[in-house]
């Protein structure tokens, strides 16, 4: 692929305040992009603009909660009314839980799965048509708990695994129209994901029960995603312990299910009760 395939292209990037999000629209500045920024802080957004700039290319930030409608409708139509095109889509939205099920309010529950799927759902209904007339990318970025089960995280891992059957099916249905979807699926990345995290009454965790040091760093990721999207691929697994997610809850589920409950009551508070 050529080492200039960003330059001038339209790419919006939801969740683009802090983390992964932040990390791509600064990388995809850096290689051409012209980018569209989306998150509910519009303050942090206008910090992130402000780095993108520096790189010679357009940024327009808007403030957008994408679980609502009329926000992920604003947020395309504003992008076409300064751009006239739509080449990429990156679902990047998310907001994380961290409770058992029974212990976890409904509203928690419906907030995640607001978010993180209808937020994709909503973003890529209205932005589709002009993606599909440039041939462009449809990006979702979902996790390894998006195809491996991740107790004390249900309605987290239950909105991943929304997301790739969505996107999944939506890549069948335009298989002869030029559409390229992506759905990638980082592993534990250093963010403010955790921290901000929902327990079971809906309050933030606050601090990280994971070590953020030993993990992939948000712009390494960010890179890594791009790379896809350049290469068109399908499906996109960033480290060996999501690969190794992949095989092995495929041929030993059972198996792989007692090592997931073992680590994640490990962890520092754990819900879930020891092994």
């Amino acid at each position: 692929m050529k080492e200039n395939f960003f330059n001038k292209k339209v790419i919006i990037i939801t969740g683009a305040s802090t983390g992964i999000g932040k990390a791509l629209s600064i990388e995809a500045a850096k290689q051409g992009a012209n980018v569209v920024i989306a998150a509910r802080s519009i303050e942090k957004l206008y910090d992130v603009a402000k780095v993108i700039e520096s790189f010679n290319v357009q940024c327009i930030a808007v403030k957008t909660d994408v679980s609502k409608i009329e926000d992920a409708e604003n947020l395309i139509k504003t992008t076409i009314n300064k751009f006239g095109k739509i080449d990429i889509l990156v679902n990047n939205a998310g907001i994380s839980m961290r409770a058992m099920f029974d212990e976890l309010d409904l509203n928690v529950f419906e907030k995640v799965m607001n978010i993180n799927f209808m937020g994709t759902v909503y973003c890529t209904r209205f932005a589709l048509e002009h993606i599909l007339k440039q041939k462009g990318s449809i990006v979702g970025v979902s996790s390894v708990s998006g195809f491996t089960p991740l107790p004390a995280r249900t309605a987290y891992s239950s909105s991943k695994y929304a997301m790739f059957g969505f996107l999944t099916t939506l890549r069948i249905e335009n298989i002869k129209r030029g559409l390229h979807v992506l759905i990638t699926h980082p592993g534990f990345t250093e963010s403010e994901i955790r921290k901000h995290a929902l327990l079971g009454d809906g309050t933030e965790q606050g601090n990280t029960p994971r070590h953020e040091e030993k993990m992939m760093t948000a712009e390494e990721v960010a890179v890594k995603i791009l790379k896809a999207i350049r290469r068109k691929k399908k499906v996109q697994i960033l480290n060996l312990m999501g690969k190794a997610s992949w095989t092995l809850n495929k041929f030993f589920p059972w198996w792989t299910h007692k090592q997931l409950y073992k680590g994640i009551s490990k962890e520092a508070d754990s819900p879930l009760p020891k092994w």
